[in-house]
């Protein structure tokens, strides 16, 4: 359904060196630098062909923030994959988001998801989301 998905960072280097320890679990190659054309610093995350998530300095220069009630998930292959994310955003210095509970199952509307969930250098809250099969 989506194209792309794009975070603003305040701390693009930081940003991306987060970035790049997460996304490898998910199969993405390190974040690709790219500018706008404005000159504004951009890494982009290729997922598969026709996904894409990017992180970005804001063009209007004003300081990034987080959206109050939103999430950014990401797919994964395994519940394996989901737990070297996490772990590796743990490493790298993320907190779990609060009232979140630790990477495991949930279950909702018939369906069971496997996740786990990070907030990002600017406070974005992100997951990794499996969906187990029936």
């Amino acid at each position: 359904m989506f194209s792309h998905v794009m975070l603003g960072a305040n701390d693009i280097e930081k940003s991306k060196e987060f970035y790049d320890k997460i996304m490898v679990e998910l199969g993405a190659q390190p974040g690709k630098l790219t500018l706008n054309h404005d000159g504004h610093t951009r890494y982009i995350y290729f997922i598969n062909r026709n996904n894409s998530f990017l992180i970005s300095q804001p063009i209007n220069n004003e300081p990034a923030t987080q959206a109050n009630g939103s999430t950014i998930g990401f797919n994964a292959a395994s519940t394996e994959m989901v737990d070297k994310w996490h772990a590796a955003g743990v490493k790298a210095g993320a907190p779990t988001p609060e009232l979140c509970d630790p990477p495991g199952i949930r279950e909702g509307g018939g369906v069971q998801l496997y996740l786990a969930y990070l907030r990002d250098p600017s406070g974005n809250k992100i997951c990794a989301m499996y969906r187990i099969p029936r």
